[in-house]
């Protein structure tokens, strides 16, 4: 069961001063999917390797396809096999003709002009530029293992107030979030993009308040990544929120540090082993059962903050929120 897909870019459209969509099509995409709304569903772009001359070195070929890519790519030339990088399935038209999806990338480069691998492919790229995802197969996303294959963590469970929060990095997943919301669910969504140039134009069936933030203002000065995000995750949830369980006065746990220097912070309900659970404000309630769901996403240090705010302060249950450091400030990739 493949879950390597050949494709190629069929459309590129500029959304905004930092954010690319490029369309991705091919036959093989018939096979890509799961089931039900792709919501924040990651996949793997593999990025072609450049020449010395700048030309592009063709793809290497999985020979399986299947669950093993990982180590097969792993054990190819390193000069000849690209770079990897994760992004999310911002839209999708599987069941058309010639089935596609969307990607939308973030063009981020730093003061001379330098940005990592996927930025400066998608800042060329042009129709008919070949690439290779890895995704899940739709066929085993009808299955029991299907969670195996989904790259989903969006599990709101029976919450009907929702907090979805990110950077940039974030936008894709959370736009594709909104629009898949009931009508009975409200809440917050904070987004912090580079410039407000970057503000898009979103909408959600569910009652959830919008929130676009801008790092960069007018006169040309910048607020630090992440510090905006942080201001405001704040005022929607005062301390002590109603969220939690936390009685007046009394402090929630501390969480487990993460050093995101050298680890990846990723912290979902679904993901979290029996001992993590088992140091939950409510042990005897599963993941999902409660009425409030987070969702924060971005830069791991940001992240981090928000987790210890949210978790500690708040008093939120570690099982009401997933915490996902998608990157790390001056790194290449975690």
């Amino acid at each position: 069961m493949t879950l390597a897909f050949d494709v190629r870019v069929t459309a590129v459209r500029q959304l905004s001063p930092n954010f690319r969509r490029i369309t991705f099509g091919g036959y093989s995409l018939r096979d890509f999917g799961v089931h039900g709304s792709t919501l924040d569903l990651r996949i793997k772009l593999m990025i072609p390797a450049r020449a010395a001359d700048g030309s592009g070195i063709p793809l290497p070929e999985f020979r399986t396809g299947g669950a093993g890519w990982y180590s097969e790519w792993l054990a190819m030339d390193p000069a000849s096999r690209g770079s990897m990088r994760t992004y999310t399935v911002r839209q999708e038209r599987l069941d058309a003709v010639y089935p596609e999806i969307d990607v939308d990338f973030v063009l981020h480069f730093d003061d001379s002009g330098n940005g990592g691998p996927a930025a400066n492919w998608a800042l060329t790229a042009k129709p008919g530029d070949a690439l290779t995802l890895i995704g899940p197969n739709n066929r085993a996303a009808h299955c029991v293992t299907a969670e195996t294959y989904s790259g989903i963590e969006w599990r709101p469970g029976l919450a009907q107030r929702v907090l979805i929060a990110g950077d940039e990095t974030a936008v894709p997943a959370i736009s594709a979030i909104l629009e898949s919301l009931p009508a009975y669910m409200s809440g917050h969504a904070i987004l912090e993009v580079p410039q407000a140039g970057d503000f898009q134009d979103l909408t959600s069936p569910a009652d959830v308040e919008i929130t676009w933030l801008a790092r960069g203002a007018a006169t040309g000065r910048s607020r630090p990544h992440g510090e905006m995000l942080q201001e405001a995750v704040r005022a929607a949830l005062p301390e002590p929120g109603w969220v939690g369980i936390k009685t007046a006065g009394a402090a929630g746990p501390e969480p487990e540090d993460v050093n995101v220097d050298h680890d990846i912070l990723w912290e979902t309900p679904a993901g979290m082993d029996s001992a993590a659970l088992g140091a939950s404000r409510n042990p005897d309630k599963p993941a999902g059962a409660m009425p409030f769901y987070a969702w924060i996403a971005g830069e791991a240090g940001t992240v981090k903050e928000l987790r210890r705010y949210l978790v500690r302060d708040v008093g939120l249950d570690r099982k009401q929120v997933a915490f996902m450091g998608y990157w790390r400030q001056g790194k290449a990739e975690l």
